[in-house]
């Protein structure tokens, strides 16, 4: 049974008996890839200053954020069935905190050289470091919330290099 629209472009992850399955990335040329992805936190203005002091009750947030964004990326193809193994050569977690919108931006960044890109690899490190400062400050903060995650850029491979500009709302388009 074929659940997909016969006009419809094929699914990579989709059988023609609409199963789900490991796309067959071992005949691709391998390449330098990167791609970087965002999550915001928003909470009150006041909590910011503790998240940059690190004065929070649980001790330095964005120190203990990154190291789960790097954990997070490390970890996506255990989290998420279909993505495939890749050998992550850097992860680089970045935090923009605006005390006036009561937002921090989380910028995550990941290399590989590979045959497949690392879009999740990035959206799993941003979506990990924004849980942690989550867990970090809602003794301080129940009402915190996270939003916002999505790919902003990436480049290599065969369909080439794209970014959009990045938003504190998540609203791109």
């Amino acid at each position: 049974m074929n659940v997909q629209d016969p006009g419809a472009p094929a699914l990579s992850h989709v059988r023609e008996d609409g199963s789900a399955h490991m796309v067959d990335v071992s005949a691709k040329t391998e390449t330098s890839r990167q791609a970087t992805a965002q999550a915001v936190l928003r909470t009150r203005p006041e909590i910011i200053g503790l998240i940059t002091d690190g004065t929070l009750p649980k001790g330095d947030a964005l120190a203990v954020a990154r190291v789960a964004g790097i954990m997070g990326a490390k970890k996506t193809p255990e989290l998420i069935p279909l993505c495939h193994p890749l050998p992550i050569s850097k992860v680089t977690i970045d935090f923009e905190p605006d005390a006036v919108a009561g937002t921090v931006r989380i910028l995550a960044t990941v290399k590989t050289r590979g045959v497949t890109g690392v879009e999740m690899e990035a959206l799993s490190a941003a979506s990990i470091a924004a849980l942690t400062l989550y867990d970090m400050l809602k003794a301080v903060d129940k009402h915190a919330s996270i939003g916002g995650i999505l790919v902003l850029a990436k480049s290599g491979g065969k369909s080439g290099d794209w970014s959009i500009e990045p938003s504190t709302e998540g609203e791109n388009r």
